[in-house]
């Protein structure tokens, strides 16, 4: 017995898709499928409630290995490891040396120094801000600008003067004229220049084969509410435009696709973003390939990782490190080579010791208590995770030919293209998180009802950022937060209420015991995110209890919580008897009587299709805040 050899389960007999299926649609007792089992994603492809083996027929990429072309499963052979960074603004270069060494003894492994690209530095100042950081452990990121060139040589300098190994330096300038395009509407210098200094950046670094000199800022279009698949195809666009117009500089592919970095938002799509990164190199790889590269391993795709900015929150700010955590561990499964947790307070503060520490740490334990570092590409195997990777593929390349045909990138720009679709993607995602078919938690869904903003905060914060020069050439995307508008409101009530009573809404629950405690828990969770005060009933027995509790509370707000039933007869005597004392509304919405409802005088009905965002502004104005 011991020496028989037998397939796990093997004595259940095997299941087919159609059994499946069968069992399904009889569960379903005559529901759509389609409606109630696939999922239509935002970036507009469906999924399917699961998956099998016979999914992964004609995707070849899934049969690759590690280390392999199109590298869909990562870039490593063994293991699974990635740079920890932390990046350091650069005031004094005493200060940031100082902290940079700290936080080195802190677990972090990769240093991104953010300087002044108007300021020029000096050979000195960069010693000095790289004293005591060896190198050939530490990857040594700059995010420098139009001081690429500049910081780039001095650093090389450096490298030669205390005999490093160039080989094994790894690190990058961030120097991005075609992101700066779409940010600030124009090029450092010119077209011409920023190019020529493109390729001098490539010549000059060619014996650093792990120092990248140009980067693709793909993050721009995620900060301005793109799309996964977009941002995706756009980074991919502006890559092979690199590749382009620096070819015909007179470099090599081999030149620049290793002089390239990639840098990415990841966002809360837990899977779909494993997905984007692995569809990300497999397409990659197959882009320089067309440009004929001396050998496959030119087409390693460079990935750096931030956690996204885009739904971040001020209010409820630690759920920031829930979302932190779970978009690292896609990027930790996606196999990025570096990668940065923000901190939790980073939207509204400067970070402090704390916060700085929870971020840092968040890598930590993926590594040391998840390891995640241990085991080269986690996903493979996983029907689910190899479909998504496959239809990111389809639908990126899609959208990556449809900019090949108006020109590339850069014609694509011009005309309004990308910036018109990025526009698109956000107003529909701004809508979503309104109607609260996006969820951003503890802030347009289950806020915290005592939560109260004490401290200054910079109106900025509040608002979307507009980097546009003057003399800018091309629209421009313009960054912002998902959660801005509905921090704005709850805002406008903190800070009338430091001066005036807090609104509050009074739950007029009558009637049907199931229907009176949804409805008040619904018309709760609805009037906590502007921050006003909530008076729960546990019901009245007559209408006239109800009226006096309300007139005595003198609340603002009275919402009427009872069941489609009962509000024809109860609604309006109700609104009629409380109507000068108080705003009054209906906790759903009873399309059988509603025109008679609003016939009575109602207009204001709250229920799971409202638009809560534009509902509260209304309330506010009528309150006066």
């Amino acid at each position: 017995m011991g020496e028989q050899k037998k397939k796990l389960f093997s004595e259940f007999p095997p299941v087919s898709t159609s059994d499946w299926e069968a069992m399904i649609k009889k569960d379903l007792k005559g529901a759509d499928y389609e409606k109630k089992l696939v999922w239509n994603t935002r970036e507009g492809f469906n999924v399917k409630p699961y998956y099998r083996d016979e999914d992964l027929q004609g995707i070849d990429a899934a049969a690759t290995l590690p280390g392999a072309f199109p590298f869909v499963r990562g870039n490593k052979v063994k293991g699974n490891d990635w740079y920890i960074r932390q990046n350091i603004r650069v005031n004094k270069v005493e200060a940031a040396n100082k902290k940079a060494l700290d936080i080195l003894m802190k677990g972090v492994n990769s240093l991104g120094f953010v300087l002044d690209d108007n300021k020029e530095y000096s050979k000195e100042d960069l010693d000095g801000l790289c004293r005591n950081i060896f190198a050939e452990i530490v990857e040594l990121n700059f995010v420098c600008g139009r001081q690429a060139e500049n910081i780039a040589g001095l650093y090389l300098d450096l490298v030669q003067q205390y005999n490093r190994d160039f080989r094994k330096v790894h690190g990058s300038v961030n120097f991005d004229p075609l992101g700066r395009l779409v940010i600030k509407g124009n090029y450092y210098d010119s077209f011409d220049e920023d190019f020529e200094r493109c390729r001098r950046l490539i010549n000059l670094t060619t014996n650093l084969p792990n120092f990248s000199v140009i980067t693709v800022n793909g993050r721009n279009f995620h900060h301005a509410g793109s799309s996964i698949v977009q941002e995706l195809a756009f980074s991919l666009a502006a890559g092979a435009e690199y590749l382009t117009q620096l070819s015909e500089r007179g470099l090599s592919v081999d030149k620049v696709a290793t002089g390239m970095r990639f840098n990415f938002s990841i966002g809360p799509d837990y899977f779909m973003e494993m997905a984007r990164i692995r569809a990300a190199r497999q397409l990659w790889a197959n882009i320089v390939k067309a440009y004929g590269p001396s050998s496959d391993d030119i087409a390693r795709m460079s990935i750096h990782s931030e956690t996204a900015s885009w739904n971040i929150t001020v209010y409820d700010p630690y759920v920031n490190m829930l979302r932190t955590t779970t978009e690292s561990m896609s990027a930790a499964i996606a196999g990025v080579d570096s990668h940065i947790v923000r901190p939790f307070d980073g939207a509204f503060s400067k970070p402090d010791e704390f916060s700085e520490r929870i971020a840092r740490n968040q890598q930590l334990l993926l590594k040391e208590e998840v390891y995640l570092d241990k085991v080269a590409d986690p996903a493979a195997g996983s029907y689910y995770i190899e479909s998504l990777t496959d239809q990111m593929v389809q639908e990126a390349w899609k959208i990556f030919l449809e900019i090949e045909e108006k020109g590339g990138y850069i014609e694509a720009v011009k005309s309004g293209y990308i910036q018109q679709k990025v526009r698109g993607n956000a107003e529909a995602m701004d809508k979503a998180i309104a109607t609260r078919k996006m969820s951003l938690l503890g802030t347009n869904q289950y806020p915290d009802f005592t939560e109260r903003i004490e401290k200054y905060i910079p109106a900025e914060v509040f608002k979307p950022s507009v980097f546009t020069e003057k003399d800018a050439i091309v629209e421009t995307l313009t960054p912002y937060r998902g959660s801005q508008a509905f921090e704005v409101l709850r805002k406008k009530t903190d800070d009338y209420s430091r001066e005036n009573k807090r609104p509050a809404v009074f739950m007029f629950t009558y009637g049907n015991l199931t229907m009176r405690i949804a409805r008040a828990q619904f018309a709760g969770n609805f009037f906590a995110v502007p921050g006003f005060d909530l008076i729960d009933n546990p019901g009245f027995k007559t209408i006239d209890d109800g009226v006096q509790a309300a007139i005595e509370s003198k609340a603002g707000i009275v919402v009427i919580c009872s069941s489609d039933d009962e509000y024809a007869s109860i609604a309006p005597e109700i609104y009629k008897k409380l109507k000068d004392h108080a705003i009054v509304m209906l906790a759903g919405y009873p399309k059988d009587i509603i025109e008679d409802l609003k016939q009575a005088g109602m207009k204001h009905f709250i229920h799971m299709h409202s638009n809560v965002l534009e509902s509260l502004q209304e309330i506010q104005q009528e309150l006066g805040i």
